[in-house]
């Protein structure tokens, strides 16, 4: 059967339908190992292509309306970025015009205009290590890093290994570690407000993201909210427009992020919300925990046949 028919018939649209949402995170020039989140221009290119040619994508606040009012058209599909690196502008934003593809870019406001995530300094820091590197006063092992190969996978370990420390100790770690590798750390990764501004007036949706990606679930309850809602306002104040979705940071149902996160995001004013939980969404689903799928593949029929599969697949969990 023809991709386009079979994507048909799995989400047919209207009450029936199912919306795929994309999770993107960078958007770079080359393909970049110390950057496992991101995804090449080429690679992107090929995808934004397969989907023009397969989906109906729409912004993801008018497909959150249309999947509560059961008005989905066929193979919906919407396109979201995490975070708010300034190459969703620079290198994304030119590649979804030339398709015409709506996208919504979730924004950690706290590192707008020149802050930069632990896991970027960590990541510059391995890029020009080293020789041996002796991280065990800090519990976190010795490395060989005198290969470019071992760098990475260093990376990738250690990245692991930090993510669910508490925040403060995890921000510490990351700066010792770039101290010791005597990195010159890059200010230019994120947006700048005056370049979320131009994403904005571009006709690119901003929704909430934290305001420093903090892991929700190991927050109390009033740094918690701070973080959901001190996010909205800030990028309200700098778009002067209304911040209508917000993504999980992680986003993982239950590890990441409880119910009462959810209900601080709802409470917020929310539309509503995505998690990192795989799947298609459908008229049942959770507005508040609404899943996504990470497309790796970079040629049109596999690309298309893995959105197939993440349909089959079905719905995703929820806390």
């Amino acid at each position: 059967m023809p991709m386009k028919p079979l994507l048909s018939l799995l989400s047919p649209g209207g009450c029936r339908g199912r919306l795929s949402i994309l999770i993107y995170h960078r958007v770079l020039a080359r393909d970049d190992p110390f950057a496992p989140w991101g995804i090449g221009a080429e690679g992107f290119t090929a995808q934004m292509a397969a989907l023009r040619n397969h989906f109906n994508v729409i912004p993801l606040s008018e497909a959150i309306a249309r999947l509560r009012s059961g008005s989905l058209p066929p193979r919906a599909a919407a396109v979201t970025f995490d975070d708010g690196y300034r190459d969703n502008l620079t290198v994304a934003l030119p590649i979804l015009r030339r398709y015409g593809i709506p996208a919504t870019v979730f924004v950690a406001s706290g590192f707008l205009d020149g802050g930069r995530m632990w896991n970027d300094t960590v990541a510059e820091a391995l890029r020009v290590a080293d020789g041996p590197f002796d991280l065990t006063d800090l519990d976190l092992g010795r490395w060989d890093l005198s290969e470019v190969d071992h760098r990475a996978a260093a990376f990738h370990q250690l990245l692991q290994r930090l993510k669910y420390l508490p925040q403060a100790r995890r921000i510490d770690a990351a700066t010792v570690i770039a101290e010791r590798c005597g990195a010159d750390l890059p200010t230019d990764f994120m947006l700048s407000s005056d370049e979320l501004r131009s994403l904005h007036s571009a006709g690119v949706e901003i929704g909430g993201h934290t305001k420093t990606h903090p892991i929700l679930a190991g927050l109390d309850d009033g740094l918690a909210l701070s973080e959901i809602a001190g996010n909205r306002e800030r990028l309200q104040e700098i778009i002067r427009a209304p911040i209508p979705v917000f993504a999980y940071p992680n986003g993982r149902p239950g590890r990441d992020y409880t119910e009462t996160h959810v209900r601080m995001v709802r409470d917020c004013g929310y539309v509503g919300a995505v998690s990192t939980s795989s799947g298609t969404a459908t008229r049942n689903s959770d507005l508040y925990q609404l899943p996504r799928f990470t497309p790796w593949d970079v040629t049109a029929g596999r690309f298309a046949l893995r959105m197939a599969r993440s349909m089959v697949g079905g719905t995703a969990a929820r806390v």
